[in-house]
């Protein structure tokens, strides 16, 4: 019977978070970019250092959590505690109505070609 029935990562997933659940981090889509700001500091939490070691370079929320090899809801809580800190920078992905130029002048461009 001494053998126990998991390996024990849910609680290592706890204590990673400290118990907190992902509903803190709505910024965090799985494409927002994370880009490290900071330097790894003495005393950080190892997944702390390891984020900021992936992050020197821009690396999107769902690819990062890939390469941690931990679920994106713990990144995430890990990723709001880094962002609160400002070691990271986070930028929400663009999306193809955000490159758009104002509806209001794509109708003036519209209007002009007509009276040509």
């Amino acid at each position: 019977m001494g053998v126990p029935v998991d390996s024990g990562a849910p609680d290592r997933l706890y204590t990673l978070t400290g118990g907190r659940s992902s509903a803190g981090t709505k910024g965090f889509d799985l494409a927002t970019v994370i880009a490290a700001r900071a330097e790894p500091l003495p005393g950080m939490p190892s997944e702390h250092v390891r984020i900021l070691r992936l992050c020197r370079r821009p690396v999107a929320v769902l690819e990062l959590a890939s390469r941690l090899a931990l679920p994106v809801g713990v990144v995430r809580v890990l990723l709001a505690d880094l962002l609160n800190a400002q070691h990271i920078s986070a930028h929400a992905p663009t999306t193809a109505a955000e490159l758009l130029p104002p509806s209001d002048m794509l109708r003036k461009v519209l209007r002009a070609l007509h009276n040509l």
